[in-house]
């Protein structure tokens, strides 16, 4: 049975994706900083026919990031498929003129050091397993820096450098790397936004390795990496 770690679960993406991917055949880790919100998602999951248990962690400590992943694959098996996608807390969504270096240290523990420490504690289950898929979630400051929302827009850049990288080394090893942009808030149902589209989308990226970028979205004039 294949497993899926979502780090940044909650009731809207994180509870579309756990269907999508539990209706294809995946257990679910929920991975969050509130054990009851978690075990009760956890619980309608089941409800539903499909695996899925909570764990606690704080992405700005690698650490309990670590020994979540850690419990999930002991309890669930190997991680074939990590999401991260927590919401940036309200400091890293100030303009670039009233950011301070507590904001940024708190967007780069946040967009960088997690990511790095959730990508390195499942990718030898991926090796293992000979497949797998990271999965990055960014707002469209991951694409288009804003000076509106800087501690973002700095460390979406770091979390998108980390993942284009990836997404280059790991390819030869049938392990995809992708990323999905999401500009604003998430959509009503029925939009290209809503988590239900939005999981499919995810779905695409993890069963379509060559592709690193999909968009909710369009944005205009976005940059991008150079990974193809």
């Amino acid at each position: 049975m294949s497993t899926i770690a979502i780090v940044g679960a909650g009731k809207g993406l994180g509870a579309a994706v756990a269907r999508k991917f539990g209706s294809q055949g995946f257990d679910v880790a929920l991975i969050a900083r509130n054990q009851e919100r978690v075990d009760a998602l956890a619980g309608q999951l089941q409800g539903e026919g499909i695996t899925a248990r909570g764990y606690t962690a704080n992405v700005r400590d690698p650490q309990s990031l670590i020994a979540a992943l850690d419990q999930a694959t002991q309890e669930l098996g190997l991680i074939e498929v990590l999401q991260y996608s927590p919401l940036p807390q309200k400091e890293f969504l100030r303009p670039v003129l009233e950011t301070t270096v507590e904001d940024l240290k708190g967007a780069v523990e946040f967009s960088i050091y997690g990511p790095v420490a959730a990508a390195h504690q499942v990718l030898q289950g991926m090796r293992t397993l000979g497949t797998g898929s990271i999965l990055f979630v960014n707002g469209g400051s991951g694409a288009k820096p804003s000076s509106g929302v800087a501690g973002t827009s700095i460390a979406f850049a770091g979390e998108t450098a980390f993942a284009a990288m990836l997404h280059e080394t790991l390819k030869d090893e049938n392990i995809g790397v992708g990323q999905i942009i999401i500009p604003g808030a998430m959509g009503e149902e029925g939009s290209t936004k809503s988590p239900a589209a939005v999981a499919e989308k995810l779905w695409h990226l993890h069963t379509h390795h060559d592709e690193f970028r999909v968009y909710a979205e369009e944005l205009p004039g976005s940059w991008e990496p150079t990974a193809s």
